[in-house]
């Protein structure tokens, strides 16, 4: 029996697929719980047309990520911090400071979580920061750490 996938089923497939499964696991399993509805003609055409929704949300999301990573490559982002003589900073830059020094630059939020920092900062320098952007777009920023005057 062919039915469309309502929702991801392990072992059997992700949502929006026609998959070929036996009856009694259709009838039995699949249809009552919602996880799966018949194979009609027009449930393939939903489907095959939400895929391709889908893969186009998909596009602009990582156009939109690619577009705010070279913004990010670009210009670097200055800290005026203090400092003690040897370099050592009183306090620390965290994932929540980088975050917001991106979003003055983006003119948006930006998530502190798509911040990819071991530990925090507590060093005068210059630091690459890793990002895990929307889209599976990776980039990084560049952090200018100085001493307050």
């Amino acid at each position: 029996m062919k039915v469309v996938l309502t929702r991801d089923v392990k072992g059997v497939g992700k949502a929006n697929e026609v998959k070929a499964v036996s009856e009694g696991y259709a009838r039995n399993y699949l249809l009552p719980r919602g996880l799966a509805i018949p194979a009609t003609k027009e449930a393939i055409t939903a489907a095959e047309r939400h895929v391709m929704d889908s893969q186009k949300r998909e596009e602009r999301l990582r156009a939109e990520s690619e577009r705010v990573a070279e913004k990010l490559r670009v210009v670097p982002l200055v800290f005026q911090v203090k400092a003690g003589e040897t370099g050592r900073l009183y306090g620390s830059i965290t994932n929540k400071d980088i975050a917001q020094a991106i979003s003055k630059v983006l003119g948006a939020p930006f998530d502190r979580r798509q911040i990819i920092l071991e530990h925090p900062i507590r060093d005068i320098g210059i630091h690459l920061v890793d990002l895990k952007l929307a889209g599976n777009v990776a980039a990084q920023v560049r952090l200018v750490v100085e001493a307050e005057a």
